[in-house]
Order: C-alpha cells, then structure tokens, then sequence
C-alpha cells in the first residue's frame, strides 16, 4: 500500500517553478514540494526577501531563487533560460504571483464610482498578465515534452461578490477562464500530458489582508468576523493546509485532472450564510 501511494504522488527530482515564490503563501508551496523531493526555484521581486526564502528553504532540499518580474517578458525568459541551462527540464509551474492594489479596493467611505481605473488595471495586469506570461514561457517546453503540471491560484472573491475588491476580484476570474482556456488548448494540441488547473484559497491570514481581517490586538475586525461567521470550519486556513491538493494536482495523481478550479476554503463557497 505505501509503495503504491508513493508511487502515484512521487514527485522526486521534478522541477517547480513558483512565480511570487517568496511570498506567505508560494514558500510554504516551495517546502511542501521540496519536502515531497522535488527540486524547487523561486521567482520573486524583493531579492532579499527572496534570498531569506532560499536560505531557510535549502535544509529541505535542493532550491534556487531568481529575482524576476512577472510582467516583464525579458526577465522571465532570462529565469527560464538560466533554469533550463541548470536543470535541463520544467516539470511544475505555479504562479502564485500576484495580490491586490490599494487603490482597487473601494473604502469604506466609497462606491464604485470612487473607482480609480489606473489601479484597476494595475491589479489586473499583476494578477491576469502575471500568470499569462510565465505560462506561455515556461509551458513551452512543457508542450514540447508533452507532460507536466500548471497551477494557478484563483479566490474566493471569484464564487461570490466580496464587497470592495473589485479589481482583484475581476482580475482572478480572469485567471479562472484563462485556467480552463489554457487545459483546453494544451489538450487538444499538444496531448494530454499536460494539465492546467487553479486552487482557489479561502480566507488565509497573510501579511496583505491582516490589517482588513484582525486588529492590532489580534481579535477580529467586523469584515474578520463576517468571514469566520459564514466559513462552516469557523476559522482561516493555516498556508500549509494548501500542500496536499498542491501535491495531488503536481502528481500523477491527478492526471486526468485538467481545467478545475479546487476551493481550499474550509466550506465557505458551500455556505449560503443560512
């Protein structure tokens, strides 16, 4: 029976790629994956922060990390080349980059018409274009194998409206059209070696929404506890509870999975509130 399992999750000597890599959520991806055997490098903005991850990372395995914008087409074929010269191969690639914009979120003293329309293509372009780009570069030599594994990350804010994030909300439905255009296209023209599918995170505290979820204090904001109220588990996800569907989704496991969304939400898209 453990042989069977390990077989069927093995991910030993594959390569992931993890855009957003030094982030909360995108290096307890990388530890999980490393922890599991694969080879993992981190593609992030803030170099130090980035150099912080690799260092604390590396006594789980072999990880790289390479400082690159997500929006700029020239760094990321730069990482994918420095990445292809070292390990020949690109497995798995998760774009966990992304995040809102301050000034997409409508205040609480605002309407939509408040709206600032350059902040909303802003969100739009770091969430929408930052996982279009990475995808079209490094799943081109996964079209060119034939096999490997894409992972977006999609929200909560895509099942139901959730007040105030107008531009992120847009943006990462996008990514959830674009998720299930992309394991269409890669299917039908390229086999179906390759699969292409999202998680969608419920309420995680992180360091971009806890000043919207908790107090300085630590108890809960009125938006806080709306949330935990209407989550049937009655409390936010732990980062780490994303590793196993990311472990399924990356391995042989799921791989006639293509083109699904998986909430991660402790049942909060299940919920009607009544």
């Amino acid at each position: 029976m453990t042989e069977y399992i390990n077989t069927l999750f093995n991910l030993e000597n594959k390569i992931a790629v993890i855009t957003g890599g030094s982030g909360v959520l995108g290096s307890e991806m990388a530890q999980g994956l490393l922890q599991a055997g694969a080879k993992v490098i981190l593609l992030a903005t803030n170099e130090q922060n980035l150099k912080q991850k690799v260092n604390k990372l590396s006594e789980f395995g072999v990880v790289r990390g390479y400082k690159c914008n997500v929006l700029n087409e020239d760094n990321i074929k730069s990482a994918y080349a420095n990445i292809l010269d070292e390990f020949k191969q690109i497995d798995i690639l998760i774009n966990a980059a992304g995040g809102h914009v301050p000034g997409a979120i409508i205040g609480l003293d605002q309407s939509i018409f408040d709206l600032n329309i350059q902040d909303f293509k802003a969100v739009t372009d770091l969430n929408l274009n930052g996982t279009i780009l990475p995808t079209l570069i490094f799943g081109k030599t996964m079209a060119e194998k034939k096999s490997g594994s894409i992972i977006n990350i999609s929200s909560m804010a895509t099942q139901r409206a959730i007040t105030r994030a107008v531009g992120y909300s847009a943006a990462k439905a996008a990514v959830e059209n674009f998720t299930r255009w992309m394991a269409v296209e890669l299917a039908q023209k390229f086999g179906n070696g390759i699969r292409v599918n999202a998680i969608a995170p419920g309420f995680f505290l992180t360091d971009q929404n806890r000043e919207i979820l908790t107090n300085k204090d630590g108890s809960l904001t009125e938006r806080g506890e709306t949330i935990i109220n209407i989550t049937p588990f009655k409390r936010f996800g732990e980062p780490n509870e994303l590793i196993g569907t990311i472990l399924w989704l990356a391995s042989d496991a799921a791989k006639f999975v293509t083109g699904t969304i998986i909430p991660i939400d402790g049942g909060f898209s299940a919920f009607s509130g009544v």
